[in-house]
């Protein structure tokens, strides 16, 4: 039990996300002092004066904690406490006043508002309670700052919560966003690595068998098993790069070198576009897989690459001159349907036309966020 209260007592009075300055509002307390201008009190009405305000400390402190009934519970402790004390002491208003701030952490604002005008008709029964001129001196604070306080309260309080909504909110995206950048770049490796390792393993089952029939077919076969593992090697070096340096003009400066190699010609028209992070970086993953495409498997000698803003969506179109004449035919050993997902996961589209060569054209939002 001492553990308990040790541990109690060390975390702050009041939660930190209040600040400081609900602290201050406990000066209001000194109203309850304002007779004492020119009433000398007895020891017994100061003893017990102190032990109020000590019971009302803790009850307004454990009010920013309390859930549930408990809100209830204080409110009514408050206005219990202003009852009590209304006769002797027309400072007792500020127990009221308290206890309308108090009904600001009822879930329901509905039930907050219905709760502090329940505390306020509270507070005009108990001023029956104080004679003389006394009685206005404690109904006029109660009906001047009482609701305005109570209100004021509320509406910080709403605030607070849509803001811890907010942080939740920012937080579920950061862990969705957490596991869509997993799920890309497994689904990178896949692309990179799937045909590749295919390969290879096909290869070393066929190398298998060849060693003891044909030795010069088993050494080809093992050769080309080491030029598809260093192929690999460096896409998947290509693709780690990427991920740190994934911009448009690093992939357009790589697709110019890559054709150049090739010996095919390149019809570059490149418009300077402002585009959002995950839009450049689909964007410049699909000139890398476009290009990858005409050097290994179109045989092109001519290669057409254009970028431009038209309504508001970033378009790339890239052409090729080379032997592919159906779209099945590169579909069936390629990345463009990780390509095709990385688009559509940004709302925008992606279209294959065969014919005279092979023609992509991808649409992205230019503003579409990740």
């Amino acid at each position: 039990m001492m553990t308990t209260l040790r541990h109690a007592l060390a975390r702050p009075w009041i939660p930190p996300e209040y600040g400081r300055l609900q602290y201050l509002w406990l000066l209001s307390l000194g109203y309850l002092f304002w007779k004492f201008g020119y009433v000398t009190p007895g020891a017994l009405e100061a003893a017990l004066l102190a032990l109020t305000l000590v019971v009302f400390v803790a009850l307004y402190c454990f009010s920013f904690w309390a859930r549930g009934w408990q809100v209830h519970a204080c409110v009514a402790a408050g206005c219990l406490l202003g009852a009590l004390w209304a006769r002797w002491n027309p400072g007792a208003a500020c127990f009221f006043i308290f206890a309308c701030a108090m009904c600001a952490r009822i879930p329901r604002p509905g039930h907050a508002v219905g709760g502090m005008l329940a505390v306020l008709a509270g507070g005009v029964a108990a001023s029956f309670l104080v004679s003389g001129p006394m009685q206005m001196v404690f109904l006029l604070p109660l009906l001047l700052v009482g609701l305005p306080v109570g209100l004021s309260t509320l509406m910080d309080q709403r605030l607070r919560d849509s803001r811890a909504r907010l942080t939740r909110k920012q937080e579920e995206v950061e862990h969705m966003a957490r596991i869509a950048e997993r799920e890309r770049i497994s689904r990178d490796l896949h692309d990179l690595l799937g045909h590749s390792l295919s390969t290879i393993a096909l290869k070393a089952e066929l190398a298998g068998k060849l060693a003891r029939r044909d030795l010069d077919a088993c050494e080809r076969e093992i050769a080309d098993i080491e030029a598809s593992a260093r192929n690999a090697l460096a896409e998947v070096r290509a693709a780690v790069t990427g991920y740190r340096e994934s911009g448009l003009a690093q992939a357009l400066a790589s697709a110019r070198a890559s054709l150049q190699a090739a010996e095919v010609v390149l019809d570059e028209r490149v418009e300077r576009i402002d585009l959002a992070p995950a839009v450049e970086h689909v964007v410049a993953l699909a000139v890398r897989e476009a290009v990858t495409n005409i050097v290994r498997h179109a045989r092109a000698s001519r290669c057409t690459l254009s970028l431009s803003r038209e309504d508001g969506h970033a378009v790339l179109r890239v052409h090729d001159d080379g032997r592919l004449r159906d779209t099945d035919e590169i579909r069936r050993g390629n990345g463009l349907a990780g390509m095709q997902e990385r688009v559509a996961a940004l709302g925008g589209r992606m279209k294959l036309a065969a014919g005279d060569g092979l023609a992509l054209e991808l649409q992205v939002p230019v503003g579409a966020a990740a």
